[in-house]
C-alpha cells in the first residue's frame, strides 16, 4: 500500500500572506516522508466536512502548477475535479499542461461533482443529477481522445468540438481517477475509463469491489488493472498516540483490497505530523 496527501485546508495559521509559504513547506515535507501523491479539493468554498463555508479554498489547478515547481517525485491531482465546472477541452488542456511542467507526474482526478451551493453561487454550470453524468462520461472520452495523437473532431449530445488539437501533448498519458461509489453510474465508468476508482474507507468496500468486478467483466476490462483508493483520516496525534490504531485501519484496508490510502492530516502545517507518517507508517504500509 501506498500513503498519499490531501490537502484540504488553506486556513494556516500565518494567514493569506504566509499561505505560499506554508504550503510549499507541507508539500515538500510529505514529499520527503515518501508520500506517493499529493492533492488538492476542486471546490472554490470550503465544505462543510472540513470547515466553515468562509475558510480560505484555493482554485485546485493553479495551486497544482504552483506545487509542481516545488516538487519533483509526488504525483499531482485534483482529488477530484468537478466535470461541469470548466469545459472538457480545457480539462485536458489543463492536466497535460501539468503533466509536462511537472515532469511527467499528473493525473486527471474527477467526478460528477456534487456542490450546489458553490457552484450556483459562483455560477457555474451545474444541472441536474443525469446530466452531470453525461457530461462527465463526455469529458472523459474527450480527454482520452485529445491525448491520443490526431485532432479530429467530437460531436456528443452535450459538447462539440471540431478539433481536438491538444499541443504538446503529456510526457506520458496521465491516468484517470473517478472519484465515488455509486454502482450504476460512477462504477460503471470506472471500469470503462479509468485506472484508479475512489471510495471512502467508511464504505461497505466488499460491497463496492465486488460491483466494480462485475462491470469490469461486462467492459471487458481485467479487474486488477484498476487501482483502489479511498480516502481515509491520517491523524497520528500530536506525538504519535495514534499511529497503531492508524496502521490498524490501513491494515485492514489492504486486506480488502485497497492499495493507496489517500488522507488529509489535521493541523497539516505542523510538519512533524507529516515527519511522523514518514517514519511511522510509510515504510510499514509498504509491506501490505
Amino acid at each position: 500500500m501506498r500513503i498519499g496527501l490531501h490537502i484540504a485546508d488553506f486556513t494556516f495559521p500565518d494567514g493569506t500572506a504566509g499561505l505560499a509559504d506554508t504550503l510549499t513547506r507541507i508539500a515538500v515535507t510529505a514529499e520527503e516522508a515518501g508520500v506517493a501523491r499529493v492533492s488538492v479539493m476542486d471546490h472554490l468554498w470550503q465544505i462543510p466536512s472540513v470547515g466553515p463555508t468562509e475558510n480560505a479554498m484555493l482554485e485546485a489547478y493553479t495551486t497544482l502548477g504552483y506545487l509542481a515547481a516545488r516538487t519533483t517525485r509526488v504525483e499531482l491531482l485534483a482529488w477530484v475535479t468537478a466535470a461541469t465546472y470548466r469545459a472538457p477541452g480545457m480539462v485536458a488542456k489543463l492536466v497535460s499542461t501539468l503533466d509536462v511542467l511537472s515532469g511527467g507526474r499528473a493525473w486527471l482526478g474527477i467526478g460528477a461533482g456534487w456542490n450546489a451551493d458553490e457552484a450556483t453561487g459562483l455560477g457555474l454550470t451545474f444541472p441536474p443529477v443525469a446530466e452531470r453524468f453525461e457530461r462527465l462520461e463526455e469529458t472523459l472520452r474527450i480527454c482520452r481522445q485529445m491525448w491520443d495523437e490526431g485532432d479530429a473532431p467530437f460531436h456528443g449530445r452535450h459538447y462539440r468540438l471540431d478539433r481536438t488539437l491538444n499541443s504538446p501533448q503529456p510526457l506520458r498519458r496521465p491516468p484517470i481517477l473517478i472519484g465515488g461509489g455509486g454502482e450504476r453510474k460512477t462504477l460503471r465508468l470506472v471500469a470503462r475509463y479509468a485506472q484508479a476508482c475512489n471510495l471512502f474507507a467508511h464504505d461497505d468496500l466488499d460491497r463496492k469491489f465486488a460491483i466494480l468486478r462485475e462491470h469490469c467483466a461486462a467492459e471487458g476490462r481485467d479487474y486488477d488493472d484498476i487501482e483502489k483508493t479511498v480516502l481515509v483520516k491520517l491523524d497520528v496525534g500530536d506525538r504519535g498516540e495514534h499511529v497503531d490504531a492508524l496502521l490498524a485501519q490501513l491494515t485492514a484496508l489492504a486486506r480488502a483490497g485497497v492499495s493507496h490510502a489517500h488522507g488529509w492530516v489535521p493541523q497539516v502545517w505542523d510538519l512533524r505530523r507529516l515527519r511522523l507518517i514518514g517514519r511511522e507508517l510509510v515504510p510499514a504500509v509498504a509491506e501490505l
